[in-house]
Order: structure tokens, then sequence, then C-alpha cells
């Protein structure tokens, strides 16, 4: 069935039984409301195949949004270091990368991946998807001075950017996660070291119609060890994990407990098994079964484990050869999601399957992925 195939309605009276002159009709004999209804029990990717106005509807805004992988994408070493980061999706249903629309530019927004005197090191860019939004919380300018005085939103449903409150103290180098709706920012650094800096705390909350104008100081860190680089603040079970060094190097281990505003020593087995980059799966439905699930990948081994709380262990769900040289990881929705090889692929991982399936996805030409989430399509107004 293509688009011919669905007859356009005549001039006719319009009521409520009938569709609009200037409309297509969704299903012959039926309103477009009741039509809707019907359809939206169907596979968005069926829909997709079948004609232009079923196509056109599951990106309308009144359709009930499926998700899709979101990159933070960096030019390649041999570009310029002034080429700007630029921000896409990939829309799973088409297998195609869109373009975000631009962020705002004033003020400009200068994030720096790579410097010219040491391209072998790649400088953080930290983002989080918070509440169905994809937030950059701390980055770095070319100055080396914090590149974010206020974190930057973008809300995919109506694909509009917009800027948090101020943090009191921007930073760099920090520990970014969120629980509940509410974004967490700890210790890092701001243009140089400082010890209440690098100690200190604070919260956001992005959850509900009215969201937060202002950071909220919290209970702060007994020291400044988690300053040393850029590490995820990993929100599980109503608690933030976090540890001072990525991969298999010694570390030290922290848990934030949101309701109680206290710190608290890691488990023993977590921080050993905490060899990689580390994500949970928080869904807002009952259609996956790996719900508030963490999982690590091993960057070295390539092996990708599921924390299981009861035990203090971490469970292997698969290892393979690609998932080596993991970067960062996303989780949700079914599916484990990895950026290895420098920037250059993206690894998916359906957990939930019986035998879990591992699939390869090329970031757009000419670009390296810094970072991935998963969050819902963007609407399309045409």
């Amino acid at each position: 069935m293509d688009q011919e195939a669905i007859p356009k309605p005549k001039h006719e009276k319009h009521n409520q039984t009938q569709t609009s002159s200037n409309e297509t009709s969704l299903l012959s004999g039926l309103p477009n409301h009741l039509a809707q209804l019907c359809l939206a029990k169907i596979n968005p990717s069926i829909l997709f195949s079948v004609c232009h106005s079923w196509r056109r509807l599951i990106y309308s805004p009144s359709f009930t949004p499926f998700f899709s992988l979101y990159a933070l994408l960096s030019p390649p070493p041999d570009h310029s270091p002034n080429s700007p980061i630029q921000f896409s999706s990939l829309d799973p249903i088409s297998n195609t990368w869109t373009s975000l629309p631009s962020p705002p530019s004033d003020p400009p927004l200068h994030l720096l991946h790579r410097h010219p005197a040491f391209l072998s090191r790649k400088l953080p860019i930290q983002t989080l998807s918070v509440s169905g939004c994809l937030v950059l919380v701390a980055a770095t300018t070319p100055q080396f001075t914090p590149a974010l005085p206020r974190p930057l939103v973008f809300q995919p449903l109506s694909k509009q950017w917009s800027f948090g409150p101020p943090l009191p103290k921007p930073r760099r180098f920090c520990a970014a996660g969120t629980v509940g709706g509410k974004v967490y920012v700890a210790s890092g650094m701001g243009t140089t070291y400082r010890g209440d800096v690098a100690r200190s705390m604070e919260e956001w909350d992005m959850k509900g119609k009215e969201v937060s104008a202002s950071w909220v100081k919290k209970a702060g860190l007994k020291d400044g060890r988690f300053s040393r680089e850029a590490v995820e603040a990993i929100g599980y079970r109503g608690k933030l994990w976090m540890v001072n060094v990525k991969g298999n190097a010694i570390k030290e281990g922290a848990v934030y407990d949101v309701e109680t505003d206290t710190w608290q020593d890691m488990p023993q087995g977590m921080l050993g098994g905490w060899n990689g980059p580390t994500a949970t799966s928080i869904n807002d439905d009952d259609d996956h079964h790996d719900h508030d699930a963490m999982y690590v990948v091993d960057e070295s081994k390539g092996v990708l484990s599921k924390y299981v709380d009861e035990n203090d262990c971490w469970e292997v769900v698969m290892d393979s050869v690609v998932l080596k040289e993991a970067e960062q990881v996303c989780a949700g929705r079914g599916r484990v999601c990895v950026v290895c090889a420098n920037g250059n692929r993206i690894v998916v991982v359906d957990v939930v399957a019986p035998l879990p399936r591992i699939w390869v996805v090329e970031p757009p030409p000419m670009l390296e992925v810094v970072a991935v989430h998963i969050l819902p399509r963007m609407c399309r107004l045409d």
C-alpha cells in the first residue's frame, strides 16, 4: 500500500465523524483521532513501511514516541581543533542519521575534545539523559576553563534547546549523574584546582512540570580525590555510584544516598568488577526485563557484565572482540549501546533476547562518537 492507496476526502461539511478536507484519512471510514488509537497498537516500523500518511503520523507530536539513539560527535584528529562538536540522532526505523538543531549561539558554545598540543588525549564532554532530555553538564574550552556555566538541555519532542540554572561553581573533570529526574554534579575543578569545589556536591531538580530554577548544595565528599578525571555517577536504586579512576586501575568508590543526603562506601564486589564504562538501564514501562539494571564493559577484555545486587558480584552477559576499547556506554529499552574503537563504532547488544544479540552501528561519515544516549525520537512537523 502506498500513499495513493489511501484516498483523500472530498470537500464536505466537517462534522465529528468526518475528516477535514485538508487532511489525509488514516483509515478509511474512521475519523483520524479514532484511527490513530488503532494504529498506536502497531509497531512503528510496520507503519513506516506502509504509506506516507502513516509515516508522518509516527513522527507527529500526538503519536507516542519510539526511542532513538542520540550521539555527540567530534571531527577526527586530522581536522581543525576548532571544528565544532555535532549532535545527531539515529532513527532505528529508517536507519538514518539526522542532525539536531544547532544549540544556542548566545553565548557561543566552545567544547574542546582534543587540543592540538596533545591530540592523543581526549578531553571529556559530560552528558546525561534526564527525564527524556539530553543534558550537557560539563566540558572544557580551548582556554582550559569550564565551558558550561549552566547546563544546556535539548528536548527531543519539541526539538528545542534551553539553558538550566547557572552552576554556583562551574566546573570540568567532575562526577555527573542523575537519579529520579535530578541532576547531580560532584567534585571536579574550575580553571584551577580548589579544595572546596573538589569536595562539593550540587543538585538540580528537572522532574515534574516546575523545573527548579536553582542548584541546591548537598553533602560534600570527604576529600577531593574524585577531581582527577571526569567520571560517571551512575544512578541505581536511589543512589549514585561512582569511582574516581576509569579502566582497570586501582580505584576508590563512593556511594551517595539521595534520600538521606549521605555518603557511603561502595561494596567490594561492585568496586572490584568496575573495570570499564558503566551505565544503568531504567525503563518507564514493563516491556523489558532489564529494569533498573547496571552494566559494565571491561574495556580490555570486551566483556559485558551485569551487576547482581543480592550477591555483590558481576554476572557475564556476553563477550566479544568488538566490545574491546569501550569508552562510553548507555542502556535502556532492552539495549546496551557501547562506544568503541576510539569512537569509530557503536556496538549495540540486545540484552533481553534469550541469547544476547550484537550488531555494529557506524557513525556518520568523517565523525567520531564521543557519547551516546537513548531518548525519544524527534518530532517532524512536515
